[in-house]
Order: structure tokens, then sequence, then C-alpha cells
């Protein structure tokens, strides 16, 4: 049984199979069929639109025979494009009603033909977000991924060195102060009242609902915002006691009740205000986003969520994609990003062995988890003091160590839960950077004690050591990645709110980045075969037009084979460069 089931039943869009003798394409004249040729819009259907796997999202419909599903390989791929080009709902439907190559790059053959509506799209993300609420699997994270992994086959792309780096992405969320965020509450709570019951408790309402919460706030002295709270705790007491248990079900008595959880102390009869340092980052932002967070990094307050992405870096790549997005709430660190996705990221690209990233990413966890994995961790900013005197450990088997300084060499020795390595005296009392070694005069000699831990953070701290010098700032070019999204956040913020629609913006962002990365690269090299493919494409197209007229068939076998004759061209295109 579907998990999520509707009016509409689930079918696959093939239209974009069988091109119309008199469609768009074939109408165009010689010279705009040359230039459609080399548009993103043609390359987009070709790399994009048509690898679209519609089945991921019959989850999404019913499985009785009823009214059919919009094309969704147009809604999605339409959501690519309004994420590349920064288009707002209005533009893309625009572009879909009057913009040729707009129609192109979604498989629409007709000049008169829209493939579905702004409320058939909205109802496809409600949809989207409410299997993804009950499911926790986003469906456009498996879309991005399945359409990267094809690309990077048919790129070639090599993923054994990878970097990553994370940032911020504020919702679109006004910054509340906490006084302001309790008044909004009341307001919103009145609202939803029934005329009879507001005629009833307009009263106790009455200071809060002839303003907005920002014109409340406003006139208040500094002085008096003791004094509000004290008046908002007894006003919120109240409206638990009398007016929750009749309006609980309705959403802003939802919110109410975890506000008044995170800001209160509940008592017998009262509420007691929190001190400000009590509440959590996770506590309520906005009642407008309830999925956002607080936190404050590098003296900038951020409240919404953080994006972290991992992309190839192996310099022998014509082009590095996009191999990994995630969304998590902003106040999770680095470190535990990386922990979670590190098993989904070695599934994806099993022959990774090298990742670069930033001192945030580095903790005991993660050195485990990369070891296990024969992963070799690159960080390039390390947290905390830097030792004066470099201790190297080396493993040697399965449980033994060796530990090196400038001078001498010797074996470590298992001394209950740690290791401990005993130093020739003569040469440590004579060594002028004894007072800052590590290595200190101790009972037994002069010897230096260390854990697992603290040899695989060592082995991270000084992997970059290890690689060639030409290797060593890779991670650099990550934040070139990082500005390709928040270039599309005006003012550092998102133009939606929610963990969900960040996540849409995310992967439909990263799908659109890599596609323009694989663009360009073909672009740059298009003179040298655009004569030998327009030629081939016309011939295998005029082929398949007389084969599906003549014969009139409008089988699977008919679309198979034009398919494949594109995919075969695309693919040669890439591979001659």
């Amino acid at each position: 049984m579907d998990i999520i089931t509707g009016l509409s039943m689930f079918k696959k869009n093939t239209k974009h199979l069988e091109p119309g003798l008199f469609g768009i394409f074939n109408s165009l004249p010689e010279t705009m069929k040359k230039k459609a040729l080399r548009s993103e819009e043609y390359h987009f259907y070709h790399l994009i639109f048509r690898h679209i796997d519609e089945e991921i999202f019959s989850v999404l419909y019913s499985d009785k025979k009823s009214r059919p599903n919009a094309p969704i390989n147009a809604m999605v791929a339409s959501l690519i494009l309004m994420h590349r080009y920064q288009w707002t709902y209005e533009e893309l439907f625009k572009n879909l009603q009057f913009n040729l190559l707009t129609k192109l790059a979604i498989g629409v053959d007709r000049v008169e033909e829209v493939p579905f509506c702004p409320a058939t799209l909205f109802n496809f993300q409600n949809r989207l977000n409410q299997y993804s609420t009950k499911t926790g699997r986003n469906l456009l994270e498996v879309v991005f991924d399945r359409l990267t992994d094809k690309q990077k086959k048919l790129v070639k792309i090599k993923t054994g060195i990878q970097r990553t780096d994370s940032f911020q992405a504020a919702s679109n969320i006004r910054n509340y102060t906490r006084l302001q965020l309790l008044v909004e509450l009341v307001i919103r709570i009145y609202r939803v009242l029934k005329e009879r019951d507001k005629e009833r408790f307009r009263d106790r309402f009455q200071a809060y609902i002839s303003k907005s919460s920002e014109q409340y706030i406003y006139s208040i002295k500094a002085s008096d915002i003791p004094h509000e709270f004290d008046k908002l705790a007894e006003l919120y007491f109240w409206i638990y006691k009398e007016l929750y248990p009749i309006y609980g079900e309705e959403d802003i008595f939802q919110i109410f009740l975890r506000v008044l959880l995170e800001h209160f102390t509940i008592g017998k009869k009262k509420l007691r205000i929190k001190p400000s340092e009590r509440l959590r980052s996770d506590s309520l932002q906005s009642p407008d986003d309830l999925d956002a967070t607080y936190r404050k990094k590098g003296g900038k307050v951020s409240k919404g969520q953080v994006i972290n992405l991992v992309e190839t870096a192996d310099p022998d790549n014509r082009v590095n994609l996009i191999t990994d997005i995630a969304v998590y709430p902003n106040n999770v660190d680095d470190s535990r990003i990386l922990q979670d996705r590190l098993d989904r990221l070695k599934e994806k690209t099993p022959d990774l062995e090298e990742l670069h990233f930033d001192g945030a990413y580095g903790s005991e966890a993660n050195d485990r988890k990369l070891e296990s994995y024969g992963i070799r961790p690159v960080q390039t900013g390390i947290r905390g003091k830097r030792e004066a005197v470099t201790l190297e450990i080396e493993k040697v088997g399965a449980q033994g160590y060796e530990v090196s300084c400038p001078h001498q060499k010797v074996a470590a020795q298992k001394v209950r839960k740690r290791y401990k390595a005993v130093f020739d005296p003569a040469i440590c009392q004579g060594c002028k950077d004894r007072d800052h070694c590590p290595v200190k005069a101790r009972k037994g000699g002069w010897s230096y004690s260390f854990s697992e831990k603290d040899y695989l953070r060592k082995k991270r701290h000084q992997a970059i050591l290890a690689i060639p010098p030409e290797r060593r700032k890779l991670r650099n070019n990550i934040e070139a990645t990082v500005n390709e999204f928040v270039h599309r956040m005006p003012k550092g913020k998102l133009k939606v709110r929610g963990a969900f629609k960040t996540a849409v913006f995310a992967y439909m962002v990263g799908a659109a980045v890599n596609f323009g990365r694989i663009y360009r690269y073909l672009m740059s090299n298009w003179d040298d075969f655009s004569s030998m493919f327009s030629f081939v494409f016309q011939k295998s197209a005029h082929f398949l037009r007389h084969f599906l007229l003549f014969n009139k068939i409008r089988e699977s076998k008919g679309r198979f084979f034009f398919q494949a004759t594109q995919d075969g061209m695309l693919e040669h295109q890439i591979s001659c460069f």
C-alpha cells in the first residue's frame, strides 16, 4: 500500500520520446536548429530531464485506476531550472508557457502545451514534504544522487579524492527578540479564537491585539522588560488552563505549548520565566519556521539550517562534481555531520581514499570511522595549540606503535589502556628542545604516553605533510562551490522557510551546479565536433521519424531506439574530449 495516496494514479511520462513531425524542434529553420543544439536547454534535456527516474515518486500516488498524475520528470526538471536561473514561480511559468528553449529542456514538443499548472506543482511539493516527514527520506535527494551517479560515469569522474565544507542557510524569517516572540504568539492565538470567545476574553488580550508585536515592544523601556515577562507569564498560564483544553488541536496552540515549555517553568499556580542562559539553541525562533535553530559563530548570528557539501577534487578530473548534500539544523557541529554522512558517502563513492576538510570536522569518532574505511583525512586547519616539537606515531602491525622525534625512534609498549614510549636519556638530556618537548623525564626514564585516540589525531594532523605539495590546497576550491549556493541567497538568507524547503533548495541547486559544470566543459570543446554531432543527430532523427510514421509503431522498441541513439551520441560527444 502506498504511504501517501491521492486521487491521481502513477503514470510515467514518455511523450518526449516520440517527437512529432511538426513539433517545436522539427519546425525550426536549420540555422535555429544549430543554435538550439548548442543551447543549455538542449543539453539539460539530455543530461538531466531524460535521466529523472519517475518510478522513485510512485509512492506518492494511488495504485488504483484514476486520473493520471502530471508529468513528474517535467516538474522536477522545472524545479532545477527554477533554481539554476533564480526564477520566481511566476517567472518559471512564464518561461514554461512562452520560452521554446524551456519547453525543449523539459521534453515539451508543442508550442501550446504547458505540462502542469502552479497548483499541481505546489501539491507535488506538499506530497514530497509529507512523505519526507513520515519516512525521513527526501525523494529529491534520491534524484540528485542518481543524476550525479550517471554523470560521474558519463564524464569518467575520479572520486578517490574529495573535499567538504558547510555554510549557514538562514531562514527567511523575522528576527524576533524573546519578548517579541512571546507577544507574537499571544496575538496569533487571539486570531484563531471563535468570535464569541474573542468578545468574552477581549480584556485579557487587549494590551497586545491593538498593535503588532513590533509596535508593542518598541514603546517598552528596558527597565520595564522584567515586568512585561511577568505579565506574559500570567497570561500564558491562563491560556494554558482555560483555552488550551478547548483549542489544543489548532496548530498555533501546538506552537504555544512548545514555547511555554521552552520559556517557562510550570508551577501549580503560576509560570516563571526561565533565565535567558537556560534557553536551548533549538528553541523556537519564529512561529513561521518550526525547524529553524539558533547559532552564533564568528560573531555572526544565524537562524535556520546548515548545508554540507562534498565534491570530487582529483587534480586529474576534467570536471569536478558535487557528490553529497546534507541539510541539518544549524546548531549541529560539522564533525557530527561528517560522522553521520561518512557511511552514505562511502556507499556512493566506494573508491574514496582521501578527504579534505577544515578544523571543524575533526573528532575522535571521525578519526576512528575514517580509519575503518581506509580514508586518509587531510585537515587544513588545526584547532588548539600546536606542539613546539612534533612527535610522529607510526602503527606497526595490528597493535604495535613506533614513536619518533627529530633525533630518535623507539618502539612503544602497551601499559594498561595506553602505550608508553621510553627514549634514550642521553639523547634527551642533550637536546636543545627538551624544555618544549612532550617527552618528559618521569619515573622509569624519559617517556611519552599516548592512546589510540592520540595516534589517530596525530595521523590526521600530519596527513597533509604526507601528500604532494600540489594537493595540500585542494580544499580551498570548495569555497567557490559554496559561493554558487550563497549567491542565490540574498543577504545570506534563503527565500524560503523550513527544513524541507531548505532541502529542496539544496538538492535542486546542487543538480543545477553539476549540470552547469558539465555543460561549460562541453561548450569549451564544442568546435572540435559540432559539425559531426549535428550531422549524426539529424540523420538518426530523420530515420526515426520515418520508422515511426510508415510502420505506425508506438511501442517501447521505437522509444528505446531513439533514447539509445541520443545516449550514444552524447556519450561520444563527451568522450571526444
